[in-house]
């Protein structure tokens, strides 16, 4: 596993996916009984946008770059966090805005394979009793690590597409969570270069008979590239109540920003399996 994020850190897909990922757990907030997150590909936690990995691709400036100024509307409470975690220059990963998130009660599970990049994130986290860091495979840790104890909560599904099958596994993963954890709101993050492969994904949750599924997505140009990044999204199992507005809401905001008008660009919520 040779991936780090580092490169690609406050990128596009950055921006969507933690812009998202806020808006749902700030709605599991929204009841005072406890709930728990499995973040399956933590990564390290933060990230400096002023060392070399950034530097060398510069990715964060058509991303985050672009943003760092807004103060209200839709974005605003994630950017609040970003700014609140130490931008400039340090970027907050998926971890630390769970963190920032979580309240007293509730409890957050971190897996990551990458031994340097798990101990980056166990120094990131310090010593948060609501926090456990685990070095360990984030797929087999679904079927660990779940249900909760606490009966309600997220699964963050994250990986970093390297290796053929990933959509495959996310159809996989949330046929498992379907099954033994049923109340779980479960998200992934998935890149878009062109279509098939997502026609495929979507056509996989909806055979193994899935339900209550849509789909958040952004996309710079129009999805032909299959070589290129041309936009990514969120599939949300599960999603709490009003999700799909909060979600247009923040694609809307991002798009004017990160897109440069090309053709095919565009930001959509849809329904991939009704509840």
């Amino acid at each position: 596993m040779n991936y780090r994020h580092a490169f690609h850190a406050g990128n596009f897909a950055d921006c969507v996916k933690h812009a998202l990922l806020v808006a749902l757990v700030s709605a599991l907030c929204r009841k005072p009984a406890p709930f728990a997150v499995l973040d399956t590909h933590a990564g390290r936690g933060r990230y400096d946008l002023s060392a070399e990995a950034a530097g060398r691709t510069g990715e964060w400036r058509a991303g985050i770059g672009r943003l760092c100024g807004i103060g209200e509307g839709p974005l605003s409470p994630w950017l609040g966090l970003v700014r609140a975690a130490g931008f400039p220059p340090l970027y907050p990963g998926s971890p630390l805005l769970l963190r920032a998130l979580l309240r007293e009660q509730d409890r957050l599970i971190l897996c990551e394979k990458h031994p340097e990049e798990a101990a980056a994130l166990r120094a990131a986290m310090g010593r948060d009793r609501r926090v456990a860091v685990h070095e360990r495979d984030g797929w087999e840790a679904i079927g660990a690590l779940t249900p909760f104890a606490e009966r309600r909560g997220l699964v963050l599904i994250d990986p970093p597409f390297e290796q053929p099958g990933e959509f495959a596994r996310i159809a996989g993963a949330f046929r498992l969570l379907r099954r033994r954890f049923r109340a779980a709101v479960a998200a992934a993050w998935y890149p878009l270069k062109h279509r098939a492969p997502l026609r495929e994904f979507e056509e996989l949750l909806r055979e193994a008979g899935l339900t209550d599924i849509v789909a958040a997505e952004l996309t710079l140009r129009e999805p032909t590239d299959p070589a290129r990044l041309n936009g990514c999204g969120m599939v949300v199992m599960n999603p709490p109540f009003g999700f799909g507005g909060e979600a247009q809401a923040i694609l809307d905001a991002l798009l004017p920003r990160l897109a440069q008008q090309e053709p095919g660009a565009g930001a959509e919520v849809r329904v991939v399996a009704d509840e």
